[in-house]
């Protein structure tokens, strides 16, 4: 019953969101193309811009079907105390336009989730930039980043409605189970790193 009312959620939210063809249109209305997008790991400098990305991606994804998200104050301190602590148990790569504007970011955390070493906590774009096959490239930063570093596994956590969840299942991510065996919905996992990065694109 449960996975029943999970797909009719994640259908309906689904309908709601951009598609390809509208997407691309509006890049090319712009003068961008998705190469022209640029990846690069983010900087103290870009807290302000990151925190409201994240704002207006966060409620873009969950609001107002679902929930509603933390303010920008909160997210900016959020990013403050994450950039304060610099331990290496984290990293974050930002997509910026070629003026300098940021539309998408992901962060990879390390984690004490059982048979899992990273985890990817944050991953978020900009309506107007989903399904251009950029949520690929920055899983393929986040997993590679990973793997440089000795990691190669990676768990995620994402509510079960969110339309995303397809994204990760196509990419081989499979559900985990709690600790009574029972599929523990929006919980995903990879076991493998190097078979997931073979999968995604390079840059």
């Amino acid at each position: 019953m449960k996975s029943a009312v999970v797909s009719a959620a994640r259908f309906l939210i689904g309908l709601a969101g951009p598609t390809r063809r509208r997407n691309a249109r509006v890049l090319g209305d712009r003068g961008e193309t998705v190469g022209s997008l640029i990846i690069r790991e983010a900087t103290p400098a870009d807290i302000p811009v990151l925190a409201q990305l994240h704002v207006t991606t966060w409620n873009a994804t969950y609001a107002p079907m679902l929930m509603t998200g933390p303010t920008y104050e909160v997210r900016a301190k959020q990013w403050r105390d994450a950039f304060s602590s610099a331990d290496g148990s984290w990293f974050c790569y930002v997509v910026e336009r070629r003026n300098g504007e940021l539309i998408g970011f992901a962060k990879g955390t390390r984690t004490n989730q059982p048979g899992y070493e990273g985890e990817l906590s944050k991953i978020f774009l900009l309506r107007d930039y989903q399904r251009m096959g950029l949520g690929r490239r920055l899983l393929g930063h986040v997993t590679r980043r990973f793997l440089s570093e000795g990691v190669n596994s990676m768990w995620l956590f994402a509510d079960a409605r969110n339309p995303s969840c397809a994204f990760y299942e196509a990419l081989g991510a499979h559900r985990l189970v709690d600790h009574k065996g029972r599929i523990s919905y929006g919980n995903y996992g990879w076991k493998d790193l190097r078979a997931l990065a073979s999968a995604l694109p390079k840059q």
